[in-house]
């Protein structure tokens, strides 16, 4: 679910439910053509589809953190320890084209990135997403 499609009436009632909230991080640079900038948000779609389609009752997506040029992540670690003080339990950052680490987003509960998943493809990538997202809520998950 993406945050503009709730409705503030009812985000009360789906708060307890909409404990996950996932950041996308695109990590352009600002060098990219139209068509590179355009690409780089394709990849980020699909890879994100893996994790919002099957949990969305569970997920809320906020808005992309579209430039960085991954030397200071501090930026984005900050937007996440926000996110969680205003509710949320997990936070899950996804790139495509990034490689993040961990020790530089000690506030993202989970990182998935396209290109340390690289050699999977198919239902063995979308297995391996929902697995660790499923392990962040229940750490006895196997996967």
């Amino acid at each position: 679910m993406k945050f503009s499609e709730v409705e503030e009436a009812s985000w009360p009632e789906l708060q307890p439910y909409l404990d996950t909230c996932l950041i996308p991080y695109t990590g352009l640079t600002g060098k990219e053509n139209p068509m590179q900038a355009t690409a780089a948000l394709e990849r980020l779609r699909d890879f994100m589809d893996l994790a919002e389609v099957p949990f969305k009752g569970r997920m809320i997506t906020y808005p992309a953190f579209q430039y960085g040029l991954q030397q200071d992540l501090s930026l984005l670690n900050e937007i996440c320890k926000h996110v969680k003080e205003t509710g949320f339990k997990h936070v899950v950052v996804m790139s495509a084209d990034c490689i993040l680490h961990r020790e530089e987003l000690p506030a993202v509960d989970l990182i998935l990135s396209r290109q340390d998943l690289s050699e999977l493809e198919g239902r063995e990538l979308a297995s391996r997403v929902q697995a660790q997202i499923q392990n962040l809520w229940n750490p006895a998950y196997l996967t």
